[in-house]
């Protein structure tokens, strides 16, 4: 019989596993009870330490890849899925094929763990495991259990396979230009180690054994590349504010200006209250309802000229009222 891969479970500790082996014989079952009972007779007669939990193929505390409150034992979990498999491939039942996609559900997150390492961090690990499962559903159909191969190296396959197109579908950068980055960079990472300094770009090109009218046709290129994901963190570790949070907006109202907006309106009214009857009706009519100077000498009745006079002492007054707050 085949030996079972480790895989992470749903819960993400520990490890179970599902294999498609052929049925295992009696004489192995038999075996395998025997050396289970041995193993707890052993441990109940103190011939071997029981305070740390057995690391077995399974993960830790799990040996037999029974999951911890599973009533069931290893071998029962085993029949059960390859009745599941024969089943499947008799039938090509849906329903019997989702029971098989929940039980290897834990290879989808295994893999998208493993994808999701070193992608940025507005990557989710949880649309990673969406489009893996999709992976998983594909590997079910087409696999082919009389040929005798084993499942989880097959499904990890197809899984990461599904997550890697997803993620290719959501870039618009070819994947050669992709590819000509990532030579780039190493090429820079081998120049500044080695010269001790940042290259020039002729020694840039010398590297990557292109001419200097290449490599500017490749910047060019690769400034599709450059674009910065405005849910990325500023210093990943470092705090929980995205880059887009630190762009200004020219529309929003600056809290300071406004405090400062209103306490000098606050200031005027009081010193326009303080002046005389006559100043505060020209200042009002003037400022306020948009009154021309003649139309506001007719509501006074004087002339135009006074009005201007009454204007002016007025603003002075103003002036040397909202000093003297200033200094205060």
């Amino acid at each position: 019989m085949t030996e079972p891969t480790p895989v992470p479970d749903a819960a993400g500790g520990g490890s179970r596993t599902a294999t498609v082996p052929a049925v295992p014989s009696p004489e192995t079952r038999a075996a395998r009870v025997d050396g289970d009972r041995a193993a707890t007779q052993d441990a109940g007669n103190g011939a071997g330490p029981t305070a740390a939990p057995v690391n077995g193929a399974y993960g830790v505390g799990q040996p037999n890849g029974v999951l911890p409150g599973d009533q069931r034992t290893a071998d029962d979990v085993e029949a059960g899925i390859v009745a599941l498999w024969r089943g499947y491939g008799q039938s090509r039942d849906h329903a019997v094929r989702d029971r098989l996609v929940l039980h290897y559900a834990p290879l989808v997150k295994y893999v998208a763990g493993r994808v999701g390492t070193g992608l940025p961090a507005h990557v989710d690990v949880a649309d990673l495991i969406q489009s893996g499962i999709f992976g998983l559903v594909d590997a079910i159909e087409k696999f082919e259990p009389e040929r005798g191969l084993k499942f989880e190296t097959y499904a990890m396959q197809r899984i990461r396979g599904a997550i890697l197109d997803d993620l290719r579908s959501q870039d618009w950068v070819p994947r050669s230009v992709r590819s000509r980055a990532r030579d780039v960079e190493r090429a820079l990472e081998r120049l500044g180690a080695r010269l001790q300094r940042t290259p020039t770009d002729t020694e840039l090109a010398s590297e990557l054994s292109i001419g200097l009218g290449e490599l500017r046709d490749l910047y060019a290129q690769l400034q599709l590349t450059s674009v910065v994901a405005l849910d990325e963190l500023i210093a990943a570790g470092r705090g929980t504010a995205s880059l887009a949070e630190t762009l200004p907006d020219d529309y929003a109202e600056d809290p300071v200006a406004s405090l400062v907006d209103q306490d000098s309106r606050r200031q005027l009214a009081d010193a326009i209250a303080q002046l005389a009857e006559r100043d505060r009706i020209v200042v009002t009519l003037y400022y306020f309802e948009n009154l021309t100077l003649a139309e506001i000498g007719k509501v006074l009745g004087v002339t135009e000229s006074r009005v201007c006079q009454l204007h002016t002492r007025a603003v002075l007054r103003l002036r040397t009222k909202l000093a003297e707050q200033s200094e205060l």
